[in-house]
């Protein structure tokens, strides 16, 4: 007689309930990866309703950077192409040896910098103002800029420098005016971008609903013999069908799941051994990052062991995420109970060899973190991603990773914890 393990029966499961969020009829199951592909033509988007960040919300938060230069004593802030440009001024840009930013004065000026010949793409992405300064191929961007802070009277104050901003930009600076004092923008761009606004934590909940409906929907899919690179295509075009923009696809198999971040050398799944993945989606610029460990076909005890005490790892995560709590108490408490199950100690393996978790919004790591000695105290509008891990070299590794934000009553869930070994996705 045959019978379906109780994996197996989740899987089935699984694969049927998720033609309720699909809109076509599904074809046959099959053994086959391309016929498995066939079925992302029946996903549709999730974000459609998604809302941009608006102008208004862009311009609060320069004003919002101002005050703090003010309170500071700071004259301007620098910012160059990247994340915190998009930030304040919705400006989406590629870094390349040629400066494109904004400079940001505390007594109200905004201008952007770039090559004259990228004025115009320049403007077409400008969402607000009209300041704009250009510098020919043989001139300086540096002069453009210090000319500009002498213009405001801000170059008797020191002036702050975005903390992402690259050494020939600070250099560059100090070549075009001598009497410049740069100092670390961190105070600025941490305190208007650590802690996230109801739009932000909107669009970071789409990010993650895509990531848990594509993981979901590939599931089922994942067979025996399929490989990393199989896996994660599946992830990402189930991600981009959905509506998102896909940031990693990360798939470890059997005993690459024990390195963190993943080994060059091949795997397949095979029956009884250890899949992790870890993935991230972004809508209108925030991400998700989730991480989900299972076991294909019956797991062992081992494998139920360490996957058990990582859950209560999570768990233990966000009882002591409160408000007002060291962030490095969090750490602190999950490395603690995993030394008395025998792991470790600290970040030794087998063993949480990382940190505990991470900031996240618009990039998938920012400021603070989940860490040893980090005593910044949470507060509402923070973001963190949870993922404790035990790794055990060789052998497998476990991982469990969902985000979440501070609220006045303490932590919130991007995503559903995942419920157990066999049942990853609480299907």
């Amino acid at each position: 007689m045959f019978t379906l393990s109780k994996r197996d029966f989740i899987r089935a499961s699984a694969a049927l309930g998720l033609s309720s969020l699909i809109s076509c009829k599904q074809s046959s199951p099959s053994s086959s990866i391309s016929a498995n592909h066939s079925n992302y033509k029946l996903l549709s988007s999730m974000t459609q309703t998604a809302k941009p960040i608006t102008i208004s919300e862009r311009k609060a938060r320069i004003e919002k950077a101002q005050r703090l230069m003010r309170q500071r004593g700071m004259g301007a802030l620098i910012i160059e192409a990247g994340s915190s440009l998009v930030y304040f001024t919705g400006i989406k840009w590629r870094r390349s040896e040629r400066f494109t930013g904004a400079v940001i004065t505390a007594d109200g000026g905004f201008t952007v910098i770039t090559p004259f010949f990228e004025e115009p793409t320049i403007r077409e992405r400008m969402n607000f103002g009209d300041d704009v300064r250009t510098w020919h191929e043989h001139a300086s961007p540096f002069k453009l800029i210090t000319d500009y802070l002498q213009e405001n009277n801000a170059l008797v104050k020191p002036i702050a420098i975005e903390e992402t901003t690259r050494n020939f930009i600070s250099t560059g600076l100090k070549t075009a005016n001598s009497a410049v004092e740069l100092v670390s923008g961190q105070p600025i761009t941490r305190g208007c971008r650590m802690f996230k606004s109801p739009a932000e934590l909107d669009l970071m909940q789409a990010a993650n609903d895509v990531t848990m409906t594509a993981y979901r929907h590939i599931y089922p899919k994942i067979e025996v013999g399929m490989t990393r690179r199989d896996i994660a295509a599946m992830m990402s075009e189930a991600t981009r069908q959905l509506g998102a923009n896909v940031q990693f696809s990360l798939v470890l198999i059997g005993p690459s799941s024990s390195f963190p971040h993943g080994s060059e050398i091949e795997y397949k799944v095979k029956d009884g051994e250890v899949i992790l993945m870890d993935c991230g989606a972004s809508v209108h610029d925030y991400q998700s990052d989730i991480s989900r460990t299972w076991v294909m076909g019956e797991a062992n005890a081992e494998q139920r062991r360490v996957w058990n005490i990582v859950k209560r790892g999570q768990e233990l995560a966000l009882e002591t995420a409160q408000i007002g709590t060291p962030a490095g108490q969090v750490d602190d408490a999950v490395r603690k109970f995993y030394a008395a199950q025998g792991f470790g100690p600290d970040y030794a393996a087998p063993g949480l060899t990382h940190r505990l978790g991470h900031g996240i919004g618009m990039d998938g790591h920012e400021p603070i973190n989940f860490v040893r000695g980090e005593d910044r105290a949470l507060a509402a509008g923070m973001c963190f991603s949870n993922e404790p891990g035990i790794y055990l070299p060789g052998k497998f590794g476990i991982r469990l990773e969902d985000c979440l934000y501070m609220s006045e009553k303490g932590p919130v869930l991007f995503s559903p914890l995942s419920k157990s070994i066999d049942n990853p996705f609480d299907l």
